[in-house]
C-alpha cells in the first residue's frame, strides 16, 4: 500500500497548474491516470508518449515557476529522473 491516496494524482495535476504548466486534453490525462494502478508510473508514462492522445504540456511561466514544478515532483515522490525528463520536455516545448 502507497503512502498517497487515490486521490493524489488530482493534487499533483493541480500542483503543477499552480506552477504555470498547462495541459492539454486534460480530461484524458485525468481519466487514464484515475484507471492506473500505479499513477506515478501512467503519469510519466503519458508525459513522455501522450502526444497521439493529444496531452501535452507546456510551461506558461517561461522558466520562472521550475521551482514550484520540482517541489511538485518531490512532494509526490516521483524519481528524480522522471522530474529531469519533464523538465526536459517543458523547456523543448518552450
Amino acid at each position: 500500500m502507497g503512502s498517497l491516496s487515490n486521490e493524489s494524482f488530482d493534487e499533483f495535476l493541480d500542483s503543477l497548474k499552480l506552477a504555470g504548466v498547462a495541459i492539454s486534453n486534460e480530461r484524458e490525462l485525468r481519466e487514464r491516470l484515475a484507471e492506473a494502478q500505479r499513477w506515478r508510473f501512467a503519469f510519466a508514462t503519458l508525459a513522455s508518449n501522450g502526444r497521439t492522445l493529444g496531452i501535452r504540456f507546456q510551461d506558461r511561466s517561461a522558466g520562472e515557476n521550475e521551482a514550484k514544478i520540482r517541489r511538485a515532483f518531490n512532494q509526490f515522490q516521483f524519481p528524480e529522473s522522471t522530474e529531469a525528463a519533464f523538465a526536459a520536455s517543458l523547456r523543448l516545448e518552450h
